[in-house]
């Protein structure tokens, strides 16, 4: 499986994003998904999540209102749409199935985690 992140960029306060991400691989349709974010300094978190058919999603507060996280299964495609964007939200954006998918390395397995894509937003 492979996770592409991309549409980040530099926004200033109160600008919008539109962030995609594109999977490889035939079990992306069937996975809950989430978009995650990671600022400097600070722990990965998940900030929004759909289902695997999209009927169900879920913010976490701080972005209620402002983020919009939908999926496209037929082009194995996500997205965050970003809008009234903070400076708070800057960060590294990574996709991932929730919970993350897991590769097995030497000696176990361990999460996967693509390259993400990085939102900065200035004041």
């Amino acid at each position: 499986v492979q996770l592409v992140e991309y549409g980040g960029g530099l926004v200033q306060a109160g600008g919008s994003l539109r962030l995609s991400c594109a999977a490889s691989g035939s079990t992306f349709s069937t996975n809950p998904m989430g978009w995650y974010r990671q600022a400097p300094g600070k722990q990965r978190e998940l900030v929004a999540s759909i289902t695997s058919r999209g009927g169900s999603t879920h913010y976490i507060d701080s972005v209620k209102g402002r983020f919009t996280i939908s999926r496209d299964n037929a082009k194995n495609t996500m997205y965050l749409q970003m809008n009234s964007l903070k400076p708070e939200d800057t960060a590294v954006y990574y996709c991932n199935a929730v919970p993350p998918l897991r590769v097995t390395v030497r000696g176990g397995t361990t999460d996967y985690w693509g390259q993400g894509t990085q939102v900065t937003v200035s004041s």
